[in-house]
């Protein structure tokens, strides 16, 4: 099962061309060893990452960042780790964290299946939130979806028992 997510070659996002504001790619470029995290099918060592043993949270998908961004900020004990393929939303919310003096987040800019499967072991995760993914309308986009069977498997598996997943969709 894992290793079938690790294999999947349809992905559930499309990069699509975005326009980055000057502050955002400032941001992106001179943040990114503060908050910025690469993953590429490598175990993350979180402790190291953060320098210190706290609950972690997973995000997927998270935007531009302001929930986020709130919700760590509101969460001092707890460390965030949020996964965006939308560079404009990374560099918004790496500028808003530093001015915020946010240091219990990071950010990945990857793909999130490929993070939960190779950056995570099992039962690391206090929980993952994901909030309104792209809802894939069309029948032949279904597959795209990243809600799926293997998915939640994947899921059920990296997160420690009574741990959470929040999910809210479309």
């Amino acid at each position: 099962m894992i290793e079938d997510m690790k294999k999947r070659t349809i992905r559930s996002f499309v990069l699509r061309p975005g326009r980055m504001t000057d502050a955002q790619k400032r941001s992106y470029q001179t943040l990114w060893d503060e908050y910025g995290l690469v993953c590429n099918h490598r175990l993350l060592n979180v402790r190291k990452i953060f320098g210190r043993k706290a609950p972690v949270v997973l995000e997927i998908g998270f935007g531009m960042g302001d929930s986020l961004l709130r919700q760590t900020l509101n969460e001092p004990d707890r460390d965030f780790i949020g996964v965006e393929v939308h560079k404009p939303g990374v560099g918004r919310l790496m500028n808003q964290a530093k001015k915020a003096g946010a240091t219990n987040l990071r950010v990945i800019c990857e793909d999130a299946v490929d993070v939960l499967s190779g950056g995570f072991g099992p039962q690391s995760l206090e929980g993952v939130q994901i909030y309104f993914p792209d809802p894939w309308y069309k029948k032949r986009h279904h597959k795209r979806r990243i809600v799926q069977p293997d998915f939640t498997s994947l899921l059920a598996h990296r997160v420690r028992l009574g741990g959470f997943c929040h999910l809210a969709t479309d």
